[in-house]
């Protein structure tokens, strides 16, 4: 048996024996994965390019956030200049 391999890029996880399924059964569950998230599906390298790309995703929607309303409150202040203009 290889062993089990990671579902993103299919290299082999570190930590995890390479039993048949039969002997996976007999083990422990901290023998049968690594203790991290995804941990025993995924590898250290694929989890750790997850964690940075749902963090850029979210700094990005405040960035985003933060923007739009800078616009809004510049927009704001220039209507009432606009209208002054008009008088």
């Amino acid at each position: 048996a290889k062993g089990p391999a990671c579902g993103d890029c299919g290299k082999r996880i570190i930590g995890v024996p390479a039993l048949r399924p039969q002997e996976y059964r007999r083990l422990k569950k901290r023998e049968r994965r690594v203790n991290r998230a995804y941990g025993g599906s995924r590898c250290a390298k694929c989890v750790r390019t997850r964690v940075v790309r749902a963090f850029l995703i979210e700094e990005q929607k405040c960035v985003k956030q933060v923007l739009a309303e800078k616009v809004s409150v510049g927009k704001a202040e220039e209507a009432p200049k606009k209208s002054k203009k008009k008088n």
